[in-house]
């Protein structure tokens, strides 16, 4: 029963989801921090610049949950189809074809016709419990998460506005701060991918920076 627990727990965001779920909302952040330095010329225009990030986090927080409860939805009711086309046909060619067209080519080409034909006779004998094409506890929690992960990434850049009266230097400490995440992040993804953390840290970091110069260099 752990096991199944624990494999329902990971299949609500995988380590990939919750790190570009990071990665995006830290530049959409960016977009408006890379901006502060002309844009405003007070505390008071700098505070409406921080609710305008943070609510701008919010809204496409909200909207990437939605879109991922939409997203669950389709894979459920194509789950289901497909399970209902498996029982229903009695061709076992065409149920090995309908499986293949659902898997990524490599692993068609490395299973072969004997082990589709087996996973077609268990997705068979499993269809009896066909997946419901409605959303479950497991998608809102995804939801959710997706949603925090947008919004909460918005706050490590925020913190030296609150903290420093200086703009410019908040700015430029900002930005030092979403290049740190955007390092980690690469090492989480570098490490999780099987490759060289420290090469996909630098490749993230590199690419972050490069967005900041074009940010700074329309307006930062």
């Amino acid at each position: 029963m752990a096991n199944t627990d624990d494999a329902k727990c990971a299949r609500v965001l995988d380590p990939v989801e919750r790190v570009t779920e990071v990665i995006f909302g830290l530049l959409m952040a960016m977009t408006f921090t890379g901006t502060i330095s002309v844009a405003t010329g007070g505390q008071e225009e700098e505070r409406t610049m921080m609710i305008a990030a943070l609510g701008c986090n919010l809204a496409w927080g909200l909207a990437d949950a939605v879109m991922y409860l939409l997203r669950s939805l389709v894979e459920h009711s194509r789950k289901r189809t497909l399970l209902a086309s498996l029982r229903g046909g009695s061709d076992p060619a065409a149920g090995r074809a309908l499986i293949a067209q659902a898997l990524p080519w490599r692993l068609v080409a490395a299973a072969g016709t004997e082990e589709l034909e087996a996973l077609r006779q268990r997705l068979i004998r499993h269809a009896a419990t066909a997946v419901q094409p409605r959303l479950g506890w497991d998608d809102f929690k995804g939801a959710v998460g997706v949603f925090l992960l947008v919004v909460l990434s918005t706050f490590p850049l925020v913190v030296p506005f609150l903290l420093l009266d200086q703009t410019a230097l908040a700015v430029r400490l900002s930005n030092l701060i979403g290049l740190l995440v955007l390092f980690i992040a690469g090492w989480v993804l570098a490490k999780y991918a099987g490759g060289k953390p420290w090469q996909g840290a630098l490749t993230t970091a590199t690419t972050g920076a490069a967005l900041i110069a074009a940010i700074i260099a329309l307006g930062g």
